[in-house]
C-alpha cells in the first residue's frame, strides 16, 4: 500500500480556505500559508496578518497558526501586526507564537532596537510561555553580553522550563574551554540541587561537560533510571555523556538500558545511546554491535552504525568509513562525514 502524504494547497486554494466556515479547515490553511513558495510571500503575509486579528479572525487556533506561519515566512511586514498579538491576544497560545515569530524577525534583523526592546520586557512577562520564547530569541539575536545577562536571570526563574532554557540556549553560546559563558556556568553548580529534575539534570549536563566530577553521580542516577526529566534530548545527552567521560559506575546500567530487551530487541528507546556510551568505555559487545551493522543490509541500520563509529571515536572503523564516502548507497553522505571528522579530531 502506497502512504498517503497530504499535500500542501496551492497558494489560491489555501487563500479561499482562509474564508472557510470551519476553523479548522481555515487553521489548516493558515500553515499550508507559511509554506509557500517566495514568489507568493507577498500575498501569504498579507493574508496571514488578517488572520492574526482577532477582528477578523475569532478562533484562537487560527491565530496561532497564522503566527507560526509568519515565524516561518520571517517577512518584516509582519513585525508590527505581531507586535499586537504578542502584547495583546487575550489567547496565551497566541501570544507565544507571536514572541516565537518575532524572535525570528529578530534573529533576521539583529539590529533593531524596538523589537529587541521588547522582546527584553518579554523576559519578565506573567506568563511562563512568553517568557520561555523570549529567553531564545534574546539569547540568539542580541549581542552577547545582553544575551548572557537574559540567560543568567533566566536561571532564577520560577518556571522550572524557563531555567532549563535559559541552560540549553547558554551551550550555544558556550567556548572552547567551558559548555556555556562562565556566569551561566557558575550558576549551573547551585541548580544541580534544583527541586524540579528538568533542571537538575540539564545543570548537571553542563556542569559535566565542563569538568566539574561533583555532577557525574546526576549521570548515573539519569542512566539507571533513578531519576527522569521529561526533555528527551536531555536524557540521550547524559546517557552518551557517561561513556564520554568514562563513567564506570554507569556501566551496569548503560548494560541494561543497551540489552536489556529479550534477545536483545525492544529495550529501552535509549538503547543506541547507550550503545555508543559502553562502545567508548571499551565495552567489547557494544563495539561488536557497530561493527557489524555497518555492514548491515538495510543502509538506514548502516548510516546509524556510521553515526555511531564517530560518536563511539572507534578510531579503527576509519578505512571503513572512507570506503563510504564516496557512495551514498552505502550510508548517508553528511553522516559519514561528521563520523570522520569526529574520528579526525580523536587522533
Amino acid at each position: 500500500m502506497i502512504p498517503f502524504v497530504p499535500s500542501v494547497r496551492t497558494l489560491e486554494a489555501a487563500l479561499r480556505d482562509l474564508r472557510h466556515a470551519k476553523a479548522s479547515v481555515r487553521r489548516a490553511a493558515a500553515a499550508d500559508l507559511g509554506r509557500q513558495a517566495p514568489e507568493h510571500q507577498d500575498r501569504a503575509v498579507a493574508a496571514l496578518v488578517a488572520a492574526l486579528a482577532p477582528t477578523t479572525e475569532p478562533d484562537a487556533s487560527v491565530r496561532a497558526a497564522a503566527a507560526e506561519s509568519l515565524a516561518y515566512l520571517e517577512d518584516g511586514a509582519a513585525c508590527a501586526p505581531l507586535l499586537a498579538a504578542a502584547e495583546g491576544d487575550q489567547d496565551v497560545h497566541v501570544r507565544e507564537l507571536a514572541v516565537m515569530a518575532l524572535g525570528a524577525l529578530l534573529r533576521r534583523s539583529p539590529g533593531d532596537e524596538s523589537l529587541l526592546a521588547y522582546l527584553s520586557r518579554a523576559l519578565e512577562d506573567p506568563e511562563p510561555r512568553i517568557r520561555f520564547q523570549a529567553v531564545i530569541a534574546v539569547a540568539r539575536a542580541a549581542d552577547r553580553e545582553r544575551a548572557i545577562a537574559a540567560l543568567v536571570a533566566a536561571t532564577d526563574d520560577d518556571d522550572p522550563l524557563v531555567c532549563h532554557i535559559a541552560l540549553r540556549m547558554g551551550e550555544e553560546l558556550g567556548g572552547e574551554e567551558l559548555p556555556v559563558p562562565a556566569l551561566v556556568y557558575e550558576r549551573a553548580r547551585r541548580l544541580l540541587a534544583h527541586e524540579a529534575p528538568v533542571v537538575r539534570i540539564a545543570a548537571a549536563i553542563v556542569r559535566a561537560r565542563g569538568g566539574d566530577k561533583a555532577a557525574t553521580p546526576l549521570l548515573v542516577d539519569v542512566v539507571e533510571g533513578r531519576l527522569a526529566t521529561t526533555e528527551a534530548e536531555d536524557e540521550a545527552a547524559a546517557i552518551e555523556l557517561a561513556g564520554e567521560l568514562g563513567v564506570v559506575a554507569a556501566r551496569r546500567g548503560l548494560e541494561r538500558r543497551a540489552f536489556g530487551g529479550a534477545f536483545g530487541i525492544g529495550g529501552d528507546r535509549y538503547a543506541w545511546h547507550a550503545r555508543v556510551a559502553l562502545a567508548r568505555l571499551g565495552h567489547a559487545r557494544a563495539i561488536a554491535w557497530i561493527r557489524r551493522d555497518l555492514r548491515a543490509f538495510s543502509r538506514a541500520r548502516r548510516t546509524l552504525a556510521v553515526a555511531a563509529a564517530g560518536r563511539a571515536r572507534l578510531l579503527d572503523a576509519s578505512p571503513e568509513l572512507e570506503a563510504m564516502q564516496d557512495d551514498a548507497r552505502r550510508a548517508d553522505p553528511d553522516a559519514v562525514r561528521e563520523a570522520l571528522a569526529l574520528l579526525k579530531s580523536a587522533v
